[in-house]
């Protein structure tokens, strides 16, 4: 007999983000017990895999990035026309809307580091002094989790196994717990750790 997963478990009050959407109401229990390598940058094996069919960028963050874009073009050797598809779709869990998709250049994401690791947008920030929430996509920041239909759980590529890196390291919750705390505050990451305390271990 198929075990039957557990259902997602409803939060004390709604938690909207700091920029008013998503808004988190439920959370799978699977983030609390499936495991995955936390320490992105230090891994050997992946490739930036995750980043191989680009982002999810919402309208608020897309109008930020336009208050960049100068220094961002000379920084990123590639033209604000490359950055992003142009195509917005509505979606009420998105600030701003709606939202579009990064550019797929070469296989992986247009501000994948081609010469190192990770996310360009975060470097530059890093090195301007900026806080890099300020231009990286949101679903960038809480991967391996997302937020779909107000439930906080695990990104498609975990539900589906094509993580590679899945099954090694700390559970998806804690690997982005602080990630979590900017967006949706202490009071909600307070919560989730009560409910990652209570659950037993899987199996």
């Amino acid at each position: 007999m198929q075990k039957q997963k557990p259902a997602f478990l409803p939060l004390r009050r709604p938690y909207p983000s700091r920029h008013g959407a998503p808004v988190v109401v439920r959370v799978d229990p699977a983030i609390f017990v499936q495991t995955y390598f936390t320490q992105c940058l230090q891994c050997a094996f992946c490739q930036d895999a995750c980043c191989t069919y680009g982002a999810c960028v919402d309208l608020a963050n897309v109008e930020r990035l336009v208050a960049h874009a100068e220094a961002l073009e000379a920084y990123l050797g590639r033209p604000r026309s490359q950055w992003l598809t142009g195509k917005y779709v509505r979606d009420a869990e998105s600030a701003g809307g709606s939202y579009t998709r990064t550019q797929v250049v070469a296989g992986a994401c247009v501000f994948l580091n081609r010469r190192g690791r990770g996310c360009l947008l975060q470097t530059w920030c890093d090195t301007v002094g900026l806080d890099h929430h300020l231009l990286k996509p949101l679903v960038c920041s809480l991967f391996p989790l997302t937020v779909a239909a107000g439930v906080l759980r695990p990104a498609l590529e975990v539900r589906e196994e094509s993580l590679v890196c899945l099954g090694q390291g700390g559970s998806l919750y804690h690997g982005v717990r602080e990630e979590v705390r900017y967006y949706f505050g202490a009071e909600c990451v307070a919560e989730l750790d009560q409910l990652a305390a209570g659950l037993p271990p899987e199996g």
